[in-house]
C-alpha cells in the first residue's frame, strides 16, 4: 500500500532549538560565522569552547540580546525572524535564563528578584506570587529565610540558586545556563550539577548549558557540541566527541587539566583517537 504523501513529522521531532548559518560580528570582527547547531527536546547540550569564541554570545543570540547578521534560528520550530513582538513574547515565556555570575537584582531581596519575571509576563495577586517564588525557592534547595535576604547576604553557591529559582519562576520549557558552576568550589559545584540533573527529569526540561567545567561535562550532560573556528566543529554524546581530531578539542578534553580531573575523580579519560 502505498501513500499520496509522507506523514508530517511529529512534534517531538523537530529540534526545542534549531540553528542554521548564524552569523554575528561586532565591528569588522566576526564572533560566529555560518554556525550550525539542534538543541533537541528534553536533552542536556553541553556548549564548549575556548575563552572569548562566542560561546555567551551565541546564547544572547538566541535569546534576542545580540542582532545575527545572517542565518535563521528557529524555537519549537518557529522561526524568530518571522514572530510579531506578541509572538516573541509568547515564546520568551517558554524559556528561562541563569546568566554568569547569577545577575541578581542587588537592590532586591530573592524573592522579589524571583518575582521579576512573573510581575513581567502575568497577571497573578501578590500573595500567589509570594506562594510561587517560595515553591521555587524549596525547589532549588534554599532554605525558606533566604528568600528576604539581599544578593549581598547570600554565598556564590546561593546565589547561583536563587538565580536558578528566578530563572524558573514561569515554568520554562527551556533553561539557558551560562557557565552555572564558575566560581563555586568543587563540592558545591557537584551539588549543582546534581541539582541541575535532577530538576531536567523532574521538570522535562530542555537544557543548553554553556560551561568549562569537565565534570558537568561527564555528570550532566547527554551530548556536547564543541565550538571553535566561529562554528559548532561536532556535536554528540562525549565518546564521539574525544574521537574528534580537532586541535582545541584534543588539547580540552585530553590536555593536563582533563588528565588531572581522571587522577582526582578515578573517571578514565580515554586516550587520544589514533
Amino acid at each position: 500500500m502505498t501513500h499520496a504523501h509522507a506523514p508530517a513529522a511529529k512534534t517531538d521531532d523537530v529540534p526545542a532549538i534549531r540553528v542554521r548559518g548564524i552569523t554575528v560580528g561586532f565591528g569588522d570582527k566576526l564572533i560566529l560565522e555560518n554556525l550550525d547547531l539542534d538543541i533537541r527536546r528534553g536533552e542536556v547540550l553541553g556548549f564548549v569552547g575556548g575563552s572569548g569564541t562566542g560561546k555567551s554570545v551565541l546564547t544572547r543570540t538566541v535569546l534576542g540580546l545580540i542582532q545575527h547578521r545572517a542565518g535563521t534560528i528557529e524555537v519549537f520550530g518557529q522561526d524568530l525572524a518571522g514572530l510579531s513582538p506578541d509572538q516573541h513574547r509568547a515564546l520568551e515565556r517558554r524559556w528561562g535564563v541563569l546568566f554568569q555570575q547569577g545577575a541578581l537584582f542587588s537592590s532586591l531581596t530573592v524573592r522579589q528578584n524571583i518575582q521579576v519575571p512573573m510581575r513581567e509576563y502575568l497577571s497573578l495577586s501578590q500573595g500567589l506570587m509570594d506562594e510561587l517564588s517560595m515553591l521555587k525557592i524549596r525547589m532549588v534547595g534554599l532554605n525558606p529565610d533566604a528568600a528576604d535576604k539581599f544578593p549581598s547576604e547570600l554565598s556564590g553557591g546561593m546565589i547561583k540558586r536563587a538565580a536558578l529559582a528566578r530563572a524558573l519562576a514561569l515554568d520554562p520549557e527551556i533553561l539557558f545556563l551560562d557557565e552555572p558552576t564558575s566560581g563555586l568550589d568543587p563540592i558545591g559545584a557537584a551539588e549543582f550539577d546534581a541539582l541541575i540533573a535532577t530538576l531536567q527529569k523532574t521538570l522535562g526540561l530542555t537544557v543548553f548549558m554553556v560551561t568549562h567545567d569537565l565534570d558537568s561535562l561527564y555528570s550532566v550532560c547527554d551530548r556536547v557540541a564543541a565550538l571553535a573556528d566561529k562554528k559548532v566543529i561536532a556535536a554528540g554524546t562525549l565518546p564521539e566527541i574525544l574521537a574528534v581530531d580537532h586541535p582545541w578539542v584534543q588539547a580540552y578534553f585530553h590536555g593536563e587539566r582533563a588528565l588531572r580531573r581522571s587522577t582526582v575523580s578515578k573517571v578514565p579519560v580515554p586516550l587520544k583517537a589514533p
